[in-house]
């Protein structure tokens, strides 16, 4: 019979000691998370105070905004705290609480992407009717909508790896995973490993869906529409698309990491890629928008070069 524990804090496997290096990654990441913090919260302090940005597309870009924050709080302190500690372990309610945290925001910024791709479908392939098909009623109940369905679905599998007997407490990552710890039991563990892929399938090929229907519209009216046409298109898609892909490439790796046997590549390889989503993300988000769109990036020259 396998002896199980009753397990209190996990220790975080990943980290390794660097000596003197630890302060200057402490430092490198600290202004890493400060900057993600001040772009985002500036984009949306600009956006809610400017009443001309009250529109769909830029409420929508709220939301994003507000889950980049979410997610990078939910990883850089205790990421912050455990590089400077001899001693990487935390707790079980910390542990999951960061779960909860990461794998919500996962599912948050994939459905904002979905409903960011189904606006720009309606007001481009159906501009008479965008106003009356994209109503604050509407942009209220689908941002409402993704943020509860992450919370529910990311609430089950926490809910179902809490009676299970672990035989173990060490997760090889530096920050707290699901599936780690499932891995980590003594019990059955068929339902939470079927949930676990029916949950991961879903999320992933439900937005990808409406993202390359409305993606496939765009591109029909575009092949068939004026230039002036085409030209809105690629300056508001671009973007949308590029964000997509670079969420998509950092949650593929991710997903790869612990659903395969990755002890081949470098370990500290590893830790850059399970990093990736959860760091470049949020900080690419704001720069891309900020960048991209003429209307935020007048107004945030006005705001500093007034």
């Amino acid at each position: 019979m396998i002896n199980s524990t009753i397990i209190s804090y996990f220790t975080l496997a990943a980290y390794v000691d660097s000596g003197l290096l630890r302060y200057l990654f402490f430092m490198m990441l600290l202004s890493l998370y400060l900057l993600i913090v001040c772009a985002n919260v500036l984009l949306i302090v600009v956006i809610c105070m400017n009443r001309s940005l009250h529109e769909p597309m830029y409420v929508f870009l709220c939301s994003l905004f507000v889950n980049e924050l979410y997610g990078s709080t939910g990883l850089f302190p205790l990421l912050l705290v455990q590089i400077l500690s001899d001693v990487h372990t935390v707790s079980l309610p910390l542990c999951f609480l960061q779960i909860f945290c990461l794998y919500s925001y996962a599912c948050v910024e994939f459905f904002n992407l979905a409903v960011m791709s189904y606006d720009r479908y309606l007001a481009i392939c159906c501009p008479l009717q965008y106003n009356t098909r994209m109503t604050h009623r509407k942009i209220i109940a689908l941002i409402t909508v993704t943020w509860i369905y992450a919370s529910v679905v990311c609430l089950i599998p926490l809910a179902m790896i809490v009676p299970l007997q672990l035989c173990g407490n060490i997760i090889n990552k530096v920050y707290c995973d699901n599936y780690y710890i499932v891995k980590l039991s003594c019990s059955d563990t068929t339902v939470n490993n079927i949930y676990g892929l029916a949950a991961t399938s879903f999320i992933i090929l439900s937005p990808v869906s409406l993202i390359f229907f409305s993606y496939l519209r765009i591109l029909k009216v575009c092949f068939s529409g004026s230039k002036q046409t085409r030209q809105k298109a690629v300056s508001t898609c671009t973007p949308h698309l590029l964000s997509l892909l670079n969420f998509s490439f950092g949650a593929f790796f991710e997903i790869m990491q612990s659903r395969f046997n990755m002890d081949k590549v470098p370990s500290l390889l590893r830790i850059i890629l399970s990093l990736y989503w959860l760091t470049c993300q949020p900080l690419f988000n704001p720069l891309m928008y900020g960048l991209n769109m003429s209307r935020i990036r007048i107004i945030c020259k006005n705001l500093f070069f007034a």
